[in-house]
């Protein structure tokens, strides 16, 4: 009895270790399945990735500073990926201390990658001339220095025949007074910048924004290309081209004041203007928000600077700022304001001086609105205020034309 209880005890456990091993073995042969799909799975990734790789060029371009020929080049249709770097220079991986100082013939380029079935290289090069002053070998627009000069880096024959095609057109077509000095020069490596510089304009849209109203940049193109430059938009005039034109021909007028306005000696500014327009245009003092002349003046028209006639503002940038004094967006275009560190209080401004009688007229800051992303936060009692029925009886008439649409 005892032998035959230890017989069916072996035979249980026999059993249980065949199912274990059974178990075991069909368990390891699914995971050996499922291993084999993932591996082809990650084959497949890996080729499709590849054939999109392939599919996909590289082209190196420098215009200045890269946040703004990355903010450009990425609006492209085709355009894959843009990303900012150095290139051209002496060293390995250099750093943006070493290239700003100029010491490693770097410059600010970009690396461009797109889809050549979508946009082509002749493309990419016009959007490089409706970017930068190609006649300007020291810089570009307010950043000077070698490191911010324009080169195109051709990767074959190909590219280096139409960068050097697209420059004799470009020369040719009359458009500049100066000759082209963009360079032309066999790509030899790119170095990616740190983190921070790349989609600048993305992560700090406003300081991108105001920095490059401050550049010049867009107001140069503008002068340069004018239409050209916004033949993709509806073509319907903005009013920053408006200025642009009234600019150009207030450039050509007999009648044009430009140049002509003085700031009266101080004896006479005390006589002309009252006690709070002397304090604010000589003095720097602020008047009170809410409780001025213009901060809530809806009347289409001019400003001008109250000591010298010298224009500043339009009614058709001017905005509520909610802030109680007026604010623009921008001067008239064509209108150079003098910028200057103020420090009068606890942290750092902006003043806003006027050009020709370099009177007090506010500060401008990196908060406003479209277009520009600024707001020129002006004292009431540094303007005076010209309607437009009143332009040409004034002598203003170069700036009727902005009131016709």
């Amino acid at each position: 009895m005892k032998i035959l209880k230890l017989s069916y005890i072996l035979l249980l456990a026999f059993a249980g270790l065949g199912m274990t091993i059974a178990l075991t073995v069909s368990a390891s042969n699914k995971a050996n399945q499922s291993d084999a799909m993932n591996t082809t799975n990650i084959m497949s990734d890996i080729q499709k990735n590849s054939t999109a790789d392939m599919r996909y060029k590289k082209a190196y371009f420098a215009g200045g500073c890269f946040w703004c020929v990355e903010s450009n080049y990425e609006k492209l249709d085709g355009v894959i990926e843009v990303i900012s770097g150095y290139s051209g220079g002496q060293i390995k991986d250099p750093t943006y201390k070493q290239v700003s100082s100029g010491s490693t013939r770097h410059v600010e380029a970009v690396e461009v990658i797109y889809d050549p079935n979508k946009v082509s290289y002749d493309e990419l090069l016009m959007e490089l001339w409706q970017l930068i002053d190609p006649t300007d070998a020291t810089g570009s627009f307010v950043d000077r220095g070698k490191h911010y000069r324009s080169v195109i880096f051709y990767t074959s024959d190909e590219e280096k025949a139409k960068a050097e095609q697209s420059i004799k057109k470009l020369a040719e077509s009359g458009r500049y007074s100066k000759p082209i000095v963009t360079e032309v020069t066999a790509f030899d490596s790119f170095y990616k910048a740190e983190e921070y510089h790349q989609d600048y304009y993305k992560k700090n849209p406003l300081r991108y924004k105001y920095y490059r109203f401050r550049s010049g940049r867009d107001q140069y193109l503008e002068k340069v290309w004018g239409k050209e430059l916004h033949k993709k938009d509806s073509g319907q005039k903005s009013v920053q081209q408006e200025n642009q034109a009234i600019t150009t021909n207030s450039k050509n007028s007999k009648n044009s004041n430009q140049g002509t306005y003085m700031k009266p000696s101080d004896e006479e500014l005390k006589k002309k203007l009252t006690d709070l327009q002397y304090k604010v245009t000589q003095k720097e003092g602020t008047e009170r928000p809410f409780q001025n002349e213009y901060w809530d003046n809806k009347k289409p028209g001019i400003y001008v600077d109250i000591v010298s006639g010298e224009p500043l503002f339009s009614s058709t940038d001017k905005y509520d700022s909610k802030t109680g004094w007026p604010s623009f967006t921008q001067p008239i275009s064509g209108i150079d304001l003098t910028e200057k560190e103020d420090k009068h209080l606890f942290y750092s401004r902006t003043e806003v001086r006027s050009k020709q009688a370099d009177s007090h007229l506010g500060h401008v800051f990196p908060d406003g609105p479209k277009p520009t992303g600024l707001r020129y936060c002006i004292n009431s009692a540094s303007m005076r205020f010209i309607p437009k029925e009143q332009l040409v009886e004034q002598g203003y008439e170069q700036y009727v034309k902005l009131f016709e649409n």
